[in-house]
């Protein structure tokens, strides 16, 4: 069996941004499917790294995965790989593991040492995503826990992303925050996104202000460059602290560890390389006795098959993102997309990743155009 065939689809989402999917053909007819993360206007450039990559796989085997994401970096990228790179690469990984699973007629994550658990929890995230007022976002979250989720995450943040905010934006969070927790009670899990935006002395002040609320974690509070000040924020709050998904291969995420600055991390199986890379990036975090919960701000589709599949087997898992604002697209382009019953993903038990795109349905979504979606919703703010 041989690679015949690399192609991806951008496809629009309905929403702030598209979704990019990547096929592996072999010349038996077996195929993969891999997904890989994007951000508004930056799909072309992943898929031309797709189309770039893809030439190097022809007429090679599609069980040499470790080999392939080896060379690619060092050879493609020069040791040099950003965003875009991984996130193509992530893709074509987690396609190659499709393959190789439905050759030998198993699951992924058998092929990854075995299950650990039988099911894999997950929280809701982008339901709080038209919200601005603290009754909004209560309104909201009860929505969600009537759905059946038991954990939700949310950014309580107004305003553009900056480091340095007012005591009014401040406050409005805080409130926001309590507001949530006055909503659903105190079985639900709480989860504060800060998306990296704050400078340490905001971070702790938010964070004494909701400890009241028992927040299940504390997600970025600053940016993860900085690692120092991340160990500083972590010092000072016992909430747990979470960082990651800005960070790509066991390289990057080293430092987090040895300097202590985090208790759980959030590394993103569509950027960081792939299904084996991110398995390898929690074996890392095991002997620091740092949980793992990865990101998953793509589809619900390939991307959280491939995310629970490794979430499948990784002794420190704690919980999974699940972003309930593409369950309409991929409810149209996929087939047998994972589905969450009581705030908990079963494990599949199809060959490969478990699921599979209607290629026509990606057709009729086809959006490659550039310039055209709102960058968050604050990007008109300044001179």
């Amino acid at each position: 069996m041989k690679i015949a065939n690399v192609r991806s689809y951008i496809v629009n989402a309905d929403g702030p941004k598209n979704l990019v999917f990547v096929r592996v053909e072999t010349d038996d007819g077996t195929y993969g499917w891999g997904e890989a993360y994007t951000q508004t206007d930056r799909d072309t450039a992943i898929t031309a790294h797709v189309e770039r990559l893809g030439h190097y796989l022809i007429g090679r085997s599609p069980f040499n995965i470790k080999h392939f994401s080896q060379v690619a970096y060092e050879d493609f990228a020069a040791k040099r790989g950003a965003m875009d790179f991984w996130s193509a690469l992530s893709a074509i990984e987690q396609a190659l593991w499709d393959i190789v699973g439905k050759s030998l007629g198993v699951p992924v994550y058998d092929l990854l040492g075995g299950a650990c658990r039988d099911k894999i929890r997950v929280y809701a995230n982008g339901w709080s995503d038209d919200t601005e007022t603290p009754n909004e976002y209560a309104d909201a979250a009860k929505q969600m826990v009537d759905r059946g989720f038991t954990a939700l995450k949310f950014d309580p943040f107004p305003g553009p992303w900056r480091l340095y905010i007012s005591r009014d934006d401040e406050a409005a969070a805080i409130d926001t925050v309590h507001a949530v927790r006055d909503a659903v009670g105190p079985d639900i899990d709480l989860l504060i996104e800060v998306h990296r935006r704050l400078a340490p002395m905001h971070a702790v002040r938010v964070a004494d202000a909701i400890r009241d609320v028992d927040p299940f974690w504390f997600e970025e509070p600053c940016p993860a460059e900085n690692v120092d000040a991340l160990a500083e924020v972590r010092s000072r709050t016992d909430i747990p602290i979470v960082a990651g998904e800005t960070l790509y291969t066991k390289a990057a995420f080293r430092e987090l560890f040895e300097k202590r600055a985090v208790d759980i991390i959030n590394p993103d199986v569509c950027n960081t390389g792939g299904i084996l890379e991110t398995k390898e990036i929690a074996a890392m975090a095991e002997p620091y006795y740092v949980g793992v919960s990865p990101h998953n701000y793509n589809s619900v589709g390939v991307a959280l098959a491939s995310t629970v599949h490794v979430s499948a087997c990784i002794p420190n898992f704690i919980i999974t993102e699940y972003w309930v604002n593409f369950e309409p697209v991929v409810e149209d382009i996929t087939v047998g997309a994972p589905q969450v019953d009581g705030g908990y993903i079963p494990l599949p038990d199809a060959p490969g990743l478990g699921v599979d795109l209607d290629e026509n349905a990606l057709e009729r979504r086809a959006d490659i155009s550039v310039g055209n979606k709102t960058i968050r919703k604050y990007s008109d703010e300044g001179p």
